[in-house]
């Protein structure tokens, strides 16, 4: 096979800056037509593909990582969503509908709600939230500065050399997302207000990221190989490979790791600041649930069909 081309960097900052524009544009328009009385977020397809902000950057590296090192066990962080949307919608709307009768605008109002509206409650929780999600979104952010040293130099082992700064790209890139968060999140006074732009925004996203990764897919499953019965034929023939595709550890199938993993998963659904924002609070109509119940499990399928190929295949 011959060696991976490098591309150059400045095509690559191009590209970047052309997606996040386009990213831009999305929520600028679908401010302006919310602010005209026409919403782009009242389909309930965009609000199913919203949920897609579940999936982040990490999930190219996540996914696949998790499935090169221990094969099938990558499953759990996405069966876990699937049956709390399949077997739990129900749970979910009247949730929504608590949010809209007591006007809830974060997880922190909510599970303050259910206990009087302690302040002291809502503080606390805010607080954890803040310690568990500023390291989750630096991992976001080393996914994508991971991404761009990928594509400039593959092959290359990332490098642990502290640099300046102002040198740091992943740097310039977080005030470019906390401020496309100020323009389309964090600016309005009213705290009920829905943010339809981002919400419009991220829906796209969630169709560009399941597109790229369909292509990925099919690319190294046939592109580089004759498929899915080529690549775990290949698989099965080498020891080291032919582990990952089993979900034994040793001798035994470990059902408390599993069960763990996959009720975390499931939590996380909705525990998740960003995901309680996105099913709850930007919900627009609570009958949007029964069509995400479907296609937002259907996403995970489809985002998730070629991790173990192109793990296999790497």
């Amino acid at each position: 096979m011959p060696p991976v081309q490098a591309m150059s960097a400045p095509l690559v900052l191009t590209v970047s800056l052309a997606y996040l524009a386009l990213l831009f544009v999305v929520a600028y328009v679908g401010d302006r037509w919310a602010a005209r009385g026409r919403s782009l977020v009242s389909s309930p397809w965009t609000y199913a593909l919203s949920l897609g902000v579940y999936c982040t950057a990490w999930t190219y590296f996540g996914s696949v990582g998790r499935a090169a090192s221990g094969g099938l066990w990558f499953l759990p962080i996405y069966l876990g969503p699937t049956m709390a949307m399949v077997l739990g919608w129900v749970v979910l709307r009247k949730i929504i509908r608590i949010a809209k009768a007591q006007r809830i605008t974060s997880i922190a109002d909510f599970i303050a709600s259910r206990y009087g509206k302690s302040r002291l409650l809502a503080v606390s929780v805010t607080l954890i939230a803040v310690v568990g999600v500023v390291p989750y979104i630096a991992l976001q952010l080393k996914a994508v500065s991971a991404a761009y040293g990928l594509l400039i130099s593959p092959g290359v082992v990332e490098s642990t050399t502290q640099v300046p700064w102002s040198r740091d790209g992943t740097f310039y890139l977080a005030l470019v997302l906390a401020g496309f968060t100020m323009i389309f999140g964090a600016r309005h006074l009213d705290t009920t207000e829905r943010h339809e732009g981002m919400v419009a925004a991220i829906a796209f996203e969630s169709l560009v990221k399941l597109v790229a990764f369909l292509a990925v897919g099919v690319f190294v499953t046939y592109g580089l190989y004759n498929g899915f019965a080529d690549i775990f034929a290949r698989a099965h023939a080498q020891p080291d490979l032919r582990d990952l595709m089993r979900l034994e550890q040793g001798t035994a199938f470990a059902w408390p790791h599993w069960f763990t993993m996959t009720v975390l998963a499931m939590l996380a659904l909705l525990m998740l600041p960003r995901q309680f924002q996105i099913m709850v609070v930007e919900n627009v109509h609570e009958d949007h649930l029964r069509r995400a119940s479907w296609v937002f499990p259907a996403y995970l399928l489809a985002i998730n069909i070629f991790v173990l190929p192109i793990a296999l295949g790497g």
